[in-house]
């Protein structure tokens, strides 16, 4: 499940945040981007998983 997860996540972040071709390291934007978006990922499964429950 964790890593369906993680793919999910990669999937929908990587589009969205990197815009050019990556090299060695991400640009201080791309890494701002990646962090946001993941998180964001996380929040929303997190409160998705918690109303199924319900």
């Amino acid at each position: 499940m964790v890593s369906e997860m993680i793919g999910k996540l990669t999937s929908a972040c990587w589009d969205k945040c990197i815009t050019g071709t990556p090299g060695s390291k991400f640009s201080s934007s791309e890494s701002t981007c990646l962090a946001n978006c993941a998180q964001r990922y996380m929040d929303m499964s997190l409160i998705i998983m918690k109303r199924l429950q319900q």
